[in-house]
């Protein structure tokens, strides 16, 4: 952890714009938005800074950074998302953020396989979308079941990923993809279950950004093996 210092220095630059736009947001957009430009390129301008950081921190079409590629364009879509839903498309967003997870499993791998840790992730999915079903309707009772698909496979990958790599930035990663999957129950029962959450915008939003930051600085250790000794230097 005496390395952690170097790296700080190296990646904070990086981070800042994430955080300026994180402030941005969330003192300028102070209510649930209305489908307004403005609050969409805010809503936006966090997931925007986190593609930056990828990008910035160092990436290429090599092997090395297979997982920097795939994660980008997780964001990529993550970002669709983000507007689709802000502009209450909310079918089309789901799609959108669907997409996205594909990539994180693909970034995530299927080495080791952890068989256990998704059975018992997909019964309690299972459980969740039979009680949210009957308040589905249209679209939505076949795009909600498939979504909570591949966010619960996404969840399975990176815990996986993390138990058996027990590197710091797996592990944060995996919290990332446990908020992000806390993000989306806060909106499933806000949204079909009709729960009165206090400050539920708040909760959201702020446990799918740090979801996002999560899983976009696991991409810190990628590259050529000089790169990778981060993952070394802080186990």
């Amino acid at each position: 952890m005496n390395d952690f210092g170097p790296f700080a220095k190296s990646h904070g630059p990086k981070l800042v714009p994430f955080l300026v736009t994180l402030v941005l947001y969330f003192s300028l957009v102070r209510r649930d938005p209305q489908g307004e430009l403005w609050t969409t390129v805010l809503k936006c301008l966090p997931i925007f800074a986190l593609v930056f950081y990828v990008v910035a921190k160092g990436i290429s079409l090599k092997k090395e950074y297979r997982r920097s590629l795939w994660i980008l364009l997780g964001l990529v879509f993550s970002s669709g998302g983000d507007a689709l839903l802000n502009i209450n498309l909310f079918p089309f967003g789901m799609i959108s953020f669907g997409v996205a997870h594909v990539f994180y499993i693909s970034a995530f791998g299927w080495k080791p396989v952890k068989w256990f840790i998704g059975l018992v992730l997909y019964v309690a999915v299972s459980f969740f979308v039979y009680f949210v079903h009957t308040k589905l309707d249209e679209i939505l009772i076949i795009g909600v079941p498939i979504y909570c698909f591949l966010i619960t496979t996404m969840l399975w990958r990176s815990l996986a990923r993390a138990v058996d790599s027990r590197n710091f930035l797996a592990v944060f990663c995996a919290i990332g993809a446990i908020l992000f999957v806390i993000s989306d129950a806060l909106i499933a029962v806000t949204m079909f279950v009709g729960v009165p959450l206090p400050c539920a915008r708040l909760q959201i939003m702020i446990t799918y950004y740090a979801a996002q930051f999560a899983i976009a600085l696991s991409t810190a250790d990628d590259g050529p093996a000089l790169q990778r000794s981060f993952r070394k230097k802080i186990k």
